[in-house]
């Protein structure tokens, strides 16, 4: 079955959606982004992606390109149009095709923005066999800019960070900056140390994840303890587990950091236990 995706307020086959090659996304990667978790027909923390959305507009003095309503609304219609049961919504928005290319900011009164949605089936999203057995991961240093705050098209570097995994024969990278991790390539990062849960608290330097808020707030329910503070690698090695969350994996426990085996080599507890509260409680609140 065709894909059918959403492109300035058109439902279209994938085949023949278009975006203009002046759009400022494809030229500058002036745009931000969304992908929002769909399991059983139903969207997860949606309204924590909505706001995510629009403080990284506002940060980029961007203008939103419709209302949350119709956001939503969208999103719905995207499920309902390609059947998804399980997977995710990518959403992107640009600032526009000005109809020439300049470092300049076009006038959004007479630029309006571009959008785009599109589904991705991931049958089974939830139940995938990796959490079962954990992730391994490399470090590598964090060249990126200074704003990770604002969820922007500039995947570049992550991309190569994952390529760099890829090579190395693991699963992912850490990012390290000034002898700190600061986040995965696409996920906050976390260490667990005598049952106390350890992650770099929020900031300009890392992604101020939807997952990451829903996960602490399950910790916090589940009477765990949580100290936000940076982390190094070493430490990280040494940890009794570690973990990191995203839209898509949700919670997905780390087993070994640059060829060190942590703890039993085996998914822990902690991060075992909270991906069960994480999913049942998110799936209570779905859309």
């Amino acid at each position: 079955m065709t894909r059918i995706v959403y492109v300035n307020g058109d439902y279209l086959p994938e085949t023949e959606a278009k975006v203009s090659i002046f759009d400022r996304g494809f030229l500058m990667a002036d745009g931000v982004y969304e992908v929002t978790s769909v399991l059983g027909g139903k969207l997860i923390d949606f309204t924590g992606h909505c706001a995510r959305l629009a403080r990284s507009l506002k940060e980029l003095d961007m203008a939103p390109a419709v209302s949350d309503e119709e956001l939503l609304a969208i999103h719905r219609e995207l499920i309902r149009r390609n059947d998804l049961v399980d997977g995710m919504i990518y959403l992107q928005v640009t600032r526009g095709a000005p109809g020439d290319r300049d470092f300049a900011f076009p006038d959004p009164a007479t630029t309006p923005s571009t959008l785009v949605l599109f589904t991705q089936s991931k049958p089974g999203l939830a139940d995938s066999p990796v959490a079962k057995v954990g992730q391994k991961v490399i470090s590598i240093p964090d060249i990126r800019w200074g704003r990770r705050d604002i969820k922007t098209v500039q995947l570049l570097y992550p991309s190569m960070g994952k390529m760099m995994a890829k090579k190395a024969g693991v699963d992912d990278a850490w990012l390290v900056e000034d002898g700190f991790v600061t986040e995965g390539t696409s996920n906050n990062t976390y260490i667990v140390k005598g049952n106390r849960i350890i992650t770099r608290p929020l900031s300009n330097d890392i992604l101020h994840g939807i997952t990451r808020a829903a996960v602490l707030r399950c910790a916090a329910e589940a009477q765990m303890e949580v100290e936000e503070r940076p982390f190094t690698i070493d430490e990280a090695k040494k940890a009794d587990e570690a973990f990191f969350t995203s839209a898509s994996a949700f919670v997905m426990p780390v087993v070994e950091i640059d060829g060190a085996t942590l703890g039993s080599g085996k998914p822990g507890p902690v991060a075992t236990r909270l991906r069960e509260i994480y999913l049942d409680e998110m799936r209570k609140a779905a859309i």
